[in-house]
């Protein structure tokens, strides 16, 4: 995605993209919820919006299939894993088994773990601010998951499998670094598709699971789908691989402390949700734990 204007406005273009993303997959849990609810599973959601959005992908895109290299190739297999099904599987069976809070939270340790696994792998300079902003941001982040409500219950296994989750997540990010100064940011997220369903397909058979689609004739299913596998599958993985591409790994990770910000305002405004003081608090800490972390 290359957008000729000077490097600040292109730089801020890619800053609003990447808050953009966040803002629609912070929404995605209405439309999650609802096809659960007409008897989707969670890996048949994630298998069906994969499969929509890589064929439309696929369909626009299809002149170069394959890496320059089987090692290049490999990386795109580990980016399927740790942006498509690994993260899917281990973040929504976690929600099985603990709360939803703590998931919230506990996938918001994201940025603080990319940023650690790139001065490790990257070499990236150490920097007290960034930290000090991300700690901040991380407080905000559970003042806005509590909402007010002191409840914490520790899950040994749906805690860990949540941060299983953002270390994979934060693992994507880096492949994506690594990627993208070789390949298109368009054949990296179809190949990211393309592998998430192969592995998602080969996790179903070993696990038996017998996919039913007659929930696809609804209306009210293939809409929510659309908008899961159209919007906040092919266009929202296509602006953050590009946000990552242009921004660095560090500074786009930063916008995931937004995300439990924006599923409260939504749940405030579908389910009717409140908004305390508490959750405000948490928000002024958020945007000023990330602007101190991103300044110059």
């Amino acid at each position: 995605m290359n957008i000729s204007l000077p490097e600040n406005h292109q730089r801020l273009l890619y800053h609003l993209l990447a808050a953009f993303t966040i803002l629609v997959w912070g929404t995605t849990f209405v439309s999650t919820k609802v096809l659960i609810q007409h008897g989707l599973s969670p890996v048949e959601i994630f298998l069906f919006r994969f499969l929509l959005a890589y064929g439309c992908l696929v369909a626009v895109y299809h002149k170069r299939l394959r890496a320059d290299s089987w090692q290049d190739e490999l990386w795109c297999l580990a980016a399927g894993l740790t942006g498509g099904s690994i993260y899917f599987i281990t973040e929504n069976t976690a929600l099985e088994i603990t709360l939803a809070s703590n998931v919230s939270l506990l996938l918001c340790t994201n940025p603080i773990l990319t940023i650690f696994l790139a001065q490790i792998f990257y070499k990236e300079p150490f920097r007290k601010r960034v930290w000090y902003g991300s700690l901040i941001a991380l407080i905000g982040v559970g003042l806005v998951v509590l909402n007010g409500n002191i409840y914490w219950k520790v899950s040994p296994l749906g805690d860990t499998l949540t941060l299983m989750a953002a270390l994979s997540w934060a693992f994507y990010c880096l492949i994506l670094r690594r990627l993208s100064g070789k390949y298109p940011t368009l054949f990296i997220t179809r190949k990211v598709f393309f592998y998430g369903v192969v592995s998602i397909l080969a996790y179903l058979a070993l696990a038996r699971h017998e996919i039913d689609i007659t929930p696809l004739a609804k209306p009210l299913v293939y809409m929510n789908l659309l908008f899961l596998g159209l919007i906040a599958s092919l266009l929202c993985y296509f602006l953050w691989n590009s946000a990552v591409r242009v921004l660095g790994v560090s500074t786009t990770a930063n916008y995931i402390y937004f995300q439990p910000l924006t599923t409260l305002v939504v749940s405030s405004m579908i389910l009717g949700e409140r908004l305390t003081l508490i959750a405000a608090l948490g928000t002024v800490c958020i945007i000023g734990g990330v602007y101190w972390a991103e300044r110059k």
